[in-house]
């Protein structure tokens, strides 16, 4: 065993390790499909200036969306209920009090200049006698009356907020503000003029309120002289606070104040959206797919296929203790996507044992041991490229994003970099330890990787010529867009409620009715996509999409067949929960996170090739959303993710692909372009194969066993997967092959002499210094 090897080994084992303490010993935050939660709701206040109708609360459920996201509570769920009301769905919060205080806060933060002692009661507000003044006597933190001038700047003023504890100064925990532009030059106006009053002197203080509270009221520093200011455009509130006052005051602040204040009117808990059955059902398929994807790369690459499925089965537990140590909330579809990403995973692995599959065929006295490491070289710029775009996206996603796109991208990045880590470290330990046995190498049929494979062979066999005609495959692709997009605008798309809201209705029955009943009794009166969940003390809570008085009457005998006399207790219409802002900020993410895509692939490749893989990913999205539109499937949430993993895969099939038109171009710089591209094409199928066969196990596996609540996410997924695998190969590269027609940049560099060369192709081209290079 090399010295490298077993670096590997020990790292392997001591995450391994890390990770089994951390998911024993740490619980999971559930979802509210998987556990229930917290349901809170608000009433919107009218205040003197601003009326509480539906845009005014629209503008407030944004801002408590962004509240909740920095409370750290992932995938809520907010809805807007008829005009001023929203209701808000909170999983495994651990002190649910105090999150609604913190929610429910208005946090209209105001710096005000102090202009003397207040003569009125400490307790009371007094404006000033001039209507219109926002002038105020208010106490401060001694309880001493102050009169205050009218606000020089808000909280909107305020870029940043933090919470931090000052040890040096000895003030405690503390929340350091960070002024705007324009903001900054007002605050040292302001505090440049409470500098012109002599020290000790009240009119030199200068408060900081709020909701009309005086949390700080500093004096301004003897060594500030008057009318110069503090220029730093930054301050620090004290105020004795506790760590979690100071953590909650920050996050009001950054979050924003509510453009009208808020009271809650109801709290209760939820169960959960999802039954005990349709939970043990889709983890059934899990585990069933999981393990066809196991066997399958076992039978494909024998041995190393064997040690691939362990370094798998190690990939799961690792980012599955990353996801419970980061507290991110597991909702089904994550679930259904973290395993999905198991079988997704093996394509590193398969990457490099089709790179060691090439080298045993190319050269079949070399050793085994020779021939994988050698697999894994040549298969890392594939690797490093296609996982590096991927967490672009996913950072992106993360920092631009919201909500469940948010959430999405935090588990994306986490699969990338376990999936990595598993291909490269574990993976790798294990396939280096058993080449150096002699069995093992001796035996051709053992290993996995000694002979090619019958998919390769059936293409070399035949060696089909693929882009004689590239145009033809590019009309093929313009039709199946052409044929998406008419099912979009022939029968449209059938968005769910996140996107459309629809309506909450709650019933009370005078028998008790097992929440798993009253599912099968309403779906079984045609409302197969209804939320059903407890509510409080044994209610039951319905939520659909759009309902008709007709169709509530048939949805409370639906109920009443169980639970004899059914009341409605509550009927509202709510409003989406993918919200108009939400629904931007995804797009803008998304946006973006594409153009950063296209401009490291162009870097890193050409741009012929980035914007044929920007392409075919677009081709891609259309195919899937055409498809759900013309099978009349809804468009909902869990559409959302499948959708933006489609995305991930897309790009990452066509950089495999590129990655390869890029080596041997640049090592056959005078062939033509599409006799390379046929065979770069030809090489990475049994890849594109192999791994495509991986992830169909698991998504089969879902669509058959995992019941309705993962119908769609499985076909959006298979969907995806097909049409992914042809657009990389018939679409991003005959699309490169036209872009470079026009395009008048040379071929890539020669293996060896570009950035990309494997460090063995460097060493070998050096001569000895005697050498002079002659040769007869």
């Amino acid at each position: 065993m090399t010295r490298a090897t077993a670096v590997r080994a020990v790292l392997a084992v001591a995450v391994l390790l890390a990770s089994v303490f951390i998911t024993l010993t740490m619980s999971p935050r559930l979802g509210l499909d998987l556990q229930g939660g917290t349901r809170i709701v608000l009433q919107a206040r009218d205040t003197a200036t601003v009326e509480a109708d539906r845009e005014t609360t629209d503008r407030t459920l944004e801002v408590l969306r962004q509240r909740i996201d920095s409370l750290g509570v992932s995938e809520p769920t907010l809805t807007r209920s008829g005009e001023d009301r929203i209701i808000v769905e909170l999983p495994d919060v651990q002190d649910p009090r105090q999150a609604a205080e913190v929610i429910g806060r208005t946090a209209q933060l105001t710096f005000h200049a102090v202009e003397g002692p207040g003569t009125d009661q400490p307790e009371e507000k007094t404006p000033d006698t001039d209507p219109d003044s926002d002038r105020l006597t208010l106490p401060d933190e001694q309880g001493r009356s102050l009169a205050l001038g009218e606000p020089r700047l808000s909280g909107a003023g305020v870029e940043d907020a933090t919470a931090a504890f000052d040890s040096q100064g000895g003030a405690g925990w503390t929340v350091s503000l960070e002024f705007r532009k324009g903001a900054g030059q007002d605050w040292k106006k302001l505090t440049g003029e409470a500098a012109c009053h002599p020290a000790g002197d009240d009119r030199r203080r200068v408060a900081i309120v709020l909701d009309e509270k005086v949390i700080s009221s500093p004096q301004v520093d003897p060594s500030v002289g008057c009318r110069a200011g503090l220029p730093s455009g930054a301050t620090q509130i004290t105020g004795s606070f506790s760590a979690d006052e100071a953590r909650d005051l920050a996050l009001l602040i950054k979050g924003g104040a509510l453009p009208v204040p808020v009271e809650i009117v109801e709290q209760r808990t939820v169960g959960p959206t999802l039954g005990a059955a349709a939970i043990d059902a889709s983890a059934q398929a899990a585990l069933i797919g999981a393990a066809a994807t196991a066997l399958f790369i076992t039978v494909v690459y024998r041995l190393f296929g064997a040690l691939a499925a362990v370094a798998l089965g190690a990939y799961g537990v690792i980012s599955y203790a990353a996801l419970v140590a980061l507290g991110v909330t597991l909702t089904l579809p994550g679930l259904a996507g973290f395993v999905l990403a198991i079988g997704m995973a093996v394509d590193a692995n398969v990457l490099v044992f089709e790179r060691a599959r090439e080298e045993c065929a190319d050269r079949p006295t070399r050793s085994l041991r020779a021939a994988l490491t050698t697999g894994f070289q040549k298969a890392w710029s594939a690797v490093a490229d296609s996982n590096a775009t991927t967490l672009i996206a996913a950072g992106l996603l993360f920092f631009l994003g919201s909500g469940p796109v948010k959430g999405f991208g935090v588990t994306l990045a986490i699969g990338v970099v376990a999936s990595m880590f598993s291909a490269l470290v574990i993976a790798r330990a294990f396939t280096e330890i058993a080449a150096n046995s002699r069995f093992v190498s001796d035996y051709r049929g053992v290993n996995g990787i000694a002979r090619p494979g019958a998919v390769r062979t059936w293409l070399v066999r035949k060696d089909p010529k693929l882009f004689r005609r590239s145009a033809r495959w590019l009309v093929v692709s313009a039709a199946l867009v052409v044929v998406a997009v008419a099912g979009i605008v022939v029968r449209g798309v059938d968005l769910g409620v996140e996107f459309t809201g629809g309506r909450l209705v709650e019933y009370s029955t005078s028998r008790p009715v097992d929440v798993e009943t009253a599912r099968d009794s309403i779906a079984a009166a045609g409302f197969g996509d209804a939320e059903v969940t407890t509510a409080g003390d044994g209610d039951l809570s319905v939520r659909t999409g759009k309902l008709d008085n007709d169709g509530e009457h048939a949805l409370r005998a639906a109920l009443a067949e169980e639970g004899g006399e059914t009341t409605k207790v509550r009927d509202e219409l709510i409003g989406p929960s993918l919200g108009d802002e939400l629904r931007r900020n995804a797009l803008i993410a998304l946006g973006v996170a594409v153009a950063v895509q296209l401009a490291y692939l162009a870097v890193r490749f050409r741009w012929t090739f980035a914007v044929a893989s920007v392409v075919a990913m677009v081709h891609d999205v259309i195919l899937v959303v055409g498809a759900f539109a013309w099978l009349g499937r809804p468009v909902d949430g869990i559409f959302l993710a499948a959708l933006l993993t489609v995305i991930g895969y897309s790009v990452n099939d066509s950089v495999v692909v590129f990655d390869r038109v890029r080596e041997l171009w640049g090592a056959n710089r005078r062939t033509p372009l599409d006799t390379i591209a046929r065979r770069a094409v030809l090489q990475t199928v049994p890849r594109t194969v192999n791994t495509g066969m991986g992830a169909l196990f698991i998504l089969a596996a879902l669509a058959v066993l995992g019941g309705d609540s993962l119908a769609d996410f499985a076909l959006a997924l298979l969907i995806g997967i097909v049409v992914g695998t042809w657009s990389s190969v018939f679409t991003a590269v005959p699309g490169a092959l036209a872009l470079e027609r026009s395009a008048k940049a040379p071929p890539p560099p020669v293996l060896g002499k570009g950035k990309g060369a494997p460090r063995g192709k460097t060493r070998a081209a050096r001569r000895d210094p005697l050498d002079n290079g002659a040769r007869v």
